[in-house]
């Protein structure tokens, strides 16, 4: 995403921004809220009436601004492959996310009145103009990680088992699946093995070619081609892939074939791409990316509450009470959190992450577009792991003890009054 214009003083003013890619809607939906004043390109039906009385009515093209009153993010829409042909790869069609924002127009022009409702379709390479009247350390935060340079998908995966596969690209906020393909394999029979064979090789023919358009393995951002199965169905697609890539005398592909990793896992299904991020291979090649770092402390804070629940708190209220004590290591919490209805919520987790970050601790935040944030907002969205350990029950006990002295010490002032 690049950033256009920038004017904000005391907290308060505009961006423009310019989305590229899918990833930039991602980030526009956390960034926009309700009561913000969104300025973008539209497209308005207007009537005309004629001097005989007809009237008629096209489409223009025109630039609203609207007081957002809601927002709305489509994710990428997997193609499936039931019968497992492919498209064509010279027309590949590629899922797209797509982003509207709904709200009263808030400035007038020739073709729509104050107040109206609108609906904008944000588009790729349209400038976006976004005014809050406060851009919080979060929001401003999710601006320059969007508009770094050289970011895109830097590991692509193929998640399969015997006759199914899905492919997935994993960038720093979103995992997004292109393709899964669902081949039927007979089984192997006693004395004949022709059906069997037969579905095997459509189905791994049909997965190259799914690969080539899919997978960017030429692309340098791409760090890592993960081949995640159980059995040993990884192996014989990796050296399927590579024979075929031989035979074509496909260089880029050949040349790629240091990025390749085969993970084992457990299921054959996307939600393992979690499991995958946290084998040791993986974690070795991708240590310094971000979504790496969140799979591996997710994982250390699920062991953690397994092992000395003590040092391992989740929830709001429970967490809140880890920060003021000045416990808390790493700070795990969801990008959804942020997104609440009630700017006040919004406050007090902004909040919360700049008390994390001013005690020197790790706060990590973590995208629901990924499998990992998934997982975590499924245990309320926020989590910590403590630095020494703390009993939930004696800390209540403590809050309601001073709660009830406090209101004990307010009740003697109003009666010496």
């Amino acid at each position: 995403m690049k950033i256009v214009s920038k004017h904000i003083i005391k907290g308060a003013g505009y961006i423009k921004v310019r989305p590229e890619e899918d990833e930039d809607m991602w980030h526009l939906y956390n960034l926009i809220r309700e009561g913000d004043n969104v300025r973008a390109p539209a497209i308005r039906r207007v009537q005309s009436v004629s001097a005989t009385g007809s009237s008629e009515s096209h489409r223009v093209r025109t630039t609203l601004t609207l007081k957002v009153t809601r927002i709305e993010f489509t994710p990428p829409v997997t193609p499936t492959s039931g019968t497992g042909e492919p498209s064509s790869p010279s027309t590949p069609v590629e899922p797209t996310a797509s982003l509207q924002i709904t709200g009263r127009v808030a400035e007038e022009n020739e073709h729509v009145k104050m107040g109206a409702f609108h609906t904008l379709d944000v588009e790729a390479n349209r400038d976006v103009r976004i005014e809050k009247p406060e851009w919080d350390s979060i929001s401003l935060e999710r601006i320059e990680e969007a508009s770094q340079p050289g970011r895109g998908a830097e590991v692509g995966a193929v998640v399969c088992g015997e006759g199914t596969a899905a492919f997935c690209l994993l960038s720093q906020h979103m995992t997004v699946v292109l393709q899964r393909i669902d081949i039927p394999v007979p089984r192997k029979r006693a004395g004949s093995a022709t059906a069997h064979e037969k579905g095997l090789a459509r189905f791994y023919d049909t997965l190259y070619q799914s690969f080539l358009r899919h997978i960017p393995y030429a692309n340098p951002t791409l760090r890592a081609i993960v081949i995640a199965s159980p059995g040993w169905v990884r192996d014989a697609v990796f050296d399927y892939i590579m024979a075929q890539a031989t035979q074509a005398g496909n260089k880029g592909l050949l040349g790629a074939r240091q990025k390749f990793m085969r993970v084992h896992v457990n299921s054959p299904h996307v939600h393992s791409l979690v499991e995958v991020l946290k084998s040791p291979e993986v974690v070795s090649r991708l240590k310094e990316t971000k979504f790496a770092r969140e799979g591996i402390m997710l994982d250390s804070f699920f062991k953690m509450l397994a092992s000395d629940e003590q040092r391992a708190w989740y929830g709001p209220d429970h967490v809140a009470l880890a920060v003021d004590r000045g416990a808390v290591g790493t700070l795990l919490i969801s990008d959804e959190l942020f997104r609440a209805g009630d700017p006040e919520v919004r406050k007090r987790y902004v909040s919360l992450v700049e008390d994390v970050r001013e005690k020197r601790a790790e706060v990590l935040i973590f995208s629901s577009m990924h499998e990992s944030g998934q997982q975590l907002n499924q245990i309320t969205g926020i989590a910590a792991i403590l630095t020494f350990p703390l009993d939930i029950e004696v800390v209540e006990a403590e809050e309601r003890e001073a709660k009830e002295e406090e209101e004990r010490q307010k009740a003697e002032l109003h009666g010496e009054a």
